[in-house]
């Protein structure tokens, strides 16, 4: 449910320009050729492919390449900008496009999830049904101020009803017990993926999902920054039953994205 790949134009300077700030190591190359080699030999049979607009006048550029990419296999989400005047019309075209949501990410397009701007961008996605999969809590970009805080998850959730919200890296990166202790077990179609969590210690990602419910996790990864296998593994280590696991490893995004 969280992976980034990038047309073979931009891949390299993508990929060098991404791993130069967070110093990470990328484990494919960012094109969708080797991208797909990786998660063969993970074990993976399909992933969401995530693009992000850090400009207005990307938005079209994005979508019509995610459009182009769309397969059996790979199901591509769209992107658009909340600074572009044509934000609207863009959503209705990813709807119509067949993509599976947005992607939208708050450090790299300048933005506090619970700006009043955003909640007509949000509104919309919920009329139209399309879940918004948003990076939340710590990033590289962006280390000394966080954008998508669980409370400000809280507010947006809040204020917005019927919105199928996916909150990146179990909630909010780096800030897995306020996680627990705030917004696990919120009410609505709130969902947290798997991605980046290597980090989190298992006792308290076991905590987060019994208490948010296993039902509205999704595994995910954040490739090329993280393993699937590794994800895998650690998703297999908690004292999880065999259908919770059912559900996260591809249950819960099968109804999510394909019903």
């Amino acid at each position: 449910m969280h992976v980034h790949a990038f047309n073979e134009k931009i891949a390299a300077k993508a990929i060098e320009a991404l791993s130069g700030y967070s110093l990470l190591s990328p484990l494919t190359d960012g094109t969708l050729v080797d991208t797909l080699k990786k998660l063969d030999s993970w074990g993976v049979d399909k992933a969401a492919i995530l693009s992000i607009a850090t400009k207005p006048t990307q938005q079209r550029i994005i979508n019509s390449w995610a459009e182009s990419i769309k397969s059996e296999r790979l199901l591509p989400f769209g992107s658009i900008h909340p600074d572009a005047d044509d934000w609207a019309d863009e959503l209705v075209k990813i709807k119509n496009a067949g993509l599976y949501g947005i992607k939208l990410h708050p450090d790299y397009q300048g933005f506090k999830i619970d700006e009043d701007r955003l909640m007509p961008i949000y509104q919309m996605c919920a009329e139209l049904s399309l879940p918004v999969l948003l990076h939340s809590g710590f990033d590289y970009y962006s280390p000394n101020e966080i954008h998508c805080t669980p409370q400000r998850a809280l507010n947006v959730i809040k204020r917005v009803g019927g919105l199928k919200l996916i909150l990146a890296h179990l909630g909010a990166n780096c800030m897995w017990q306020q996680v627990c202790d705030t917004l696990a077990g919120v009410d609505g179609e709130v969902y947290f993926d798997t991605s980046f969590t290597l980090e989190c210690p298992d006792e308290l990602m076991e905590k987060i999902i019994l208490k948010h419910g296993a039902e509205r996790v999704l595994f995910a990864s954040d490739c090329p920054w993280a393993s699937s296998a590794d994800i895998v593994r650690k998703i297999d280590r908690l004292h999880l039953t065999d259908d919770m696991k059912e559900k996260i490893f591809h249950l819960n995004a099968e109804r999510l994205l394909m019903s």
